[in-house]
């Protein structure tokens, strides 16, 4: 009889180890992948509010115009106040400050004061449609935050977040027109 020659190669047992631990590895990269595409939706929202708010603050500064933010649930808008009718319109002329939505899956919730307001779902009238008049009063169209000529701005808590994971992130914003990204942990 002749002596076996010892065979080199990798065994069944090794090659399934192998390639589970591959696949736990692609999975877990897989499902990382998934969560920052998703938290990148939240951070792309918060980053151009920060910036848009930004643009309004340094153009009520540098043209002496009066501006407020409206929120919905599933957007906002900035509106301007017109010294002259007393009223607040819509911006015109300027594709910057226009309406913005929300996608689908994201949602505001808005804190005055440490109080939640109740956002409704599309912009508010600024005039009464049963009437050529302007509305006075407590009827008067009001946007939720001003941002004024002189710099400043009203105090705000802002959550943009997602009902299905309630991910959020949290902005706070002072009176001098400073907005912070607050950990949503320490609320």
């Amino acid at each position: 009889m002749r002596p076996r020659k010892h065979q080199s190669g990798f065994t069944l047992v090794e090659i399934m180890v192998v390639v589970i631990i591959v696949g736990v590895i692609a999975s877990a990269a897989f499902l990382s992948m998934g969560s920052l595409r998703n938290d990148r939706a939240l951070t792309d929202e918060e980053r151009r509010f920060i910036a848009l708010a930004g643009v309004a603050l340094d153009e009520a500064a540098m043209q002496g115009r009066e501006f407020g933010l409206e929120l919905m649930t599933g957007g906002y808008r900035f509106v301007e106040y017109d010294a002259y009718t007393s009223q607040w319109g819509d911006v015109l002329a300027d594709e910057t400050l226009r309406l913005r939505n929300l996608t689908d899956e994201l949602q505001f919730e808005l804190f005055l004061e440490g109080r939640p307001i109740l956002l409704d779902d599309n912009p508010a009238t600024m005039e009464d449609p049963d009437s050529n008049e302007s509305m006075t009063g407590l009827d008067a169209y009001a946007p939720h935050l001003l941002i004024y000529s002189s710099g400043d701005a009203t105090p705000f808590e802002l959550h943009i977040f997602r009902n299905s994971d309630d991910l959020r992130v949290v902005m706070r914003g002072d009176a001098l027109g400073g907005i912070e990204i607050v950990d949503p942990d320490e609320i």
